[in-house]
């Protein structure tokens, strides 16, 4: 395991280390440098009272720039190199904090439905179970699992129109007949995540966004588009047979209002279990629990 750092390493230890109060301004972000989670990284420094722990699986320039060049990343950022595959990694990068957000699962291909995923179904939730673990061990006081809308709605029995609430669920026998592996990682891994909680009583928040939007600047150089957004291109380019596109509501929200929420479900103390964000019908983005909680934010 190695860490980088700005130029006040031992300042930032001490900032984790002294209090609960300290602690719990100190966060895990896994896969730190991927879509969500770069701008998670980048919504937390830009607070000024967070420390960030980010995972990642190669510590050079070319993978990591982009975050080491955020404001406040010389002072609170800290990268470890980790895989969520390999627990003693995990557990060294949780170490000291107050919360985790994880999304364990890997980014999706192009094509979500490629081959490739039915491999990654066991590593998506032995990862869960990794971090999970690291996080209990650690004490952490809330782990926010990033899911994906695709835990969600791939159900054929729902009705066309149908709203789907914090109950609905992929059904994993439809994903696997149809071939969406991408679906199928992200509903295991969430009901992974969603039974370790029980079983220790952790507490675990899970958003399950329809995420599209830019990647920050400096990482979006010399990169391909991120698959989400190629959605939203293809409904622009009419891509589909014959150019068509089918008619039906397609949720989305923007992932720099996703970053903001995910820091708001880890803030407010009444938000649990299972949450899903959308701009549907109300033109803003909005992050919303099961009514028993009180819990409704809109950013």
């Amino acid at each position: 395991m190695r860490a980088q750092g700005g130029k006040n390493t031992r300042r930032k230890e001490k900032v984790t280390m002294d209090g609960e109060g300290s602690k719990k301004k100190t966060v895990c972000v896994t896969g730190a440098g991927g879509f969500v989670a770069s701008w998670l990284v980048k919504r937390l420094l830009s607070t000024g009272d967070y420390t960030v722990h980010g995972t990642v699986r190669d510590l050079g320039d070319r993978k990591t720039g982009h975050l080491k060049a955020l404001d406040g990343a010389g002072e609170r950022l800290r990268l470890f190199k980790a895989d969520v595959l390999d627990y003693a990694t995990v557990a060294c990068a949780v170490a000291g904090c107050g919360g985790s957000s994880t999304s364990p699962a890997p980014s999706p291909p192009t094509n979500p439905r490629t081959q490739r995923w039915r491999s990654w179904l066991a590593p998506a939730v032995r990862g869960t179970q990794n971090v999970l673990k690291a996080c209990h061990q650690a004490k952490v006081g809330r782990v926010v699992v990033v899911s994906s809308a695709a835990a969600v709605a791939m159900n054929p029995s729902f009705p066309r129109d149908a709203v789907l609430d914090e109950d609905a669920w992929s059904d994993e026998d439809h994903c696997r007949t149809a071939g969406m592996w991408y679906a199928l990682s992200k509903t295991l891994a969430e009901r992974e995540a969603l039974a370790h909680a029980g079983r220790t009583g952790l507490d675990v928040v899970t958003v399950c966004p329809p995420a599209l939007g830019p990647r920050p600047a400096a990482a979006a150089r010399g990169q391909h588009q991120h698959s989400s957004s190629l959605v939203l291109i293809n409904l622009l380019k009419g891509a589909g047979d014959a150019g068509a596109v089918e008619d039906k509501a397609r949720n989305a929200v923007d992932v720099r209002d996703l970053a903001d929420a995910l820091v708001l479900a880890y803030e407010t103390p009444e938000a649990s279990g299972r949450g899903g964000t959308s701009a549907a019908r109300t033109g803003r983005s909005c992050l919303k629990w099961p009514a028993s909680s009180g819990a409704s934010i809109q950013t």
